[in-house]
Parts: structure tokens; sequence; C-alpha cells
């Protein structure tokens, strides 16, 4: 059995405040923005790299509950876990984004990690391996 992830679904207030934050100030891809209907788009966005990992499907919300779920779909665990081949760039970079650091910068046995929150306070793990 080969299996992968290749997409999640993050719920988004407003889809077009949600590529502007992840393109321009987290450098991600604009891979898709197809409309659906007059409500809903189909928009994908990923992280820079050689593009073949996973991708975030940004899902604005439609309901009341989805609502309530914007920047708190894990309990207010980390979301999302990312890994990057330059912790330190990236901690500088966010920092002069102005993306929120919640926890500096530490090394661990799986190597060095910080944490951001995104523009609805979503949390994630920057992780750079030590084979990174």
């Amino acid at each position: 059995m080969n299996q992968s992830f290749f997409q999640m679904a993050l719920v988004v207030a407003d889809y077009d405040e949600a590529i502007a934050f992840y393109t321009e100030k987290m450098k991600f891809s604009l891979l898709e923005d197809t409309t659906l209907s007059e409500t809903k788009r189909w928009v994908r966005v990923q992280p820079p790299g050689d593009g073949k990992g996973a991708s975030l499907l940004l899902a604005q919300a439609a309901s009341e509950s989805q609502k309530a779920a914007i920047g708190n779909q894990t309990g207010g665990r980390v979301f999302l876990f990312m890994h990057t081949d330059d912790c330190d760039r990236d901690y500088d970079y966010y920092k002069s984004q102005g993306i929120k650091i919640v926890r500096e910068r530490t090394e661990h046995d799986y190597g060095k990690v910080f944490v951001i929150e995104d523009l609805y306070g979503n949390l994630w793990d920057i992780i750079q391996p030590p084979s990174l």
C-alpha cells in the first residue's frame, strides 16, 4: 500500500484575505482559484518547494458552525507542521512580515522548531529536520 496526504482543508473567513496572507506573507504559490458558484470557490495554495508536497484548500466558512471553527480547527493545538530547509531564514522572514511568533526557536533531537500563528489564529510548527 502506498498512500500520502495531498490536500487539507483550512476553514477561512474570506477567500481573498486568505490568499493574500498565504501568497504574500508566507510565499505560498496559488495553485488554483476556480469559481464554483456565487459563494464558493476552489482555492488551493502550496508552500514554496518542489511542488510534490500537500496543498491547502482554503474553504470559506459557509455556516455558523464553520465560522466558529475558524482559527481553532484543532481546539488550540498546533494544526499544521511544515518542514523548512532553513529555520533561521524563515523565522527572520516571518517576523519581518508581521507574522506572530508564538514560540521562539528551539532545538531538539528532531530539529530546530518555532511556532507561528496565521491570520486566523491557527498554530503552525515550522521545523528544520537535522537532515535538511
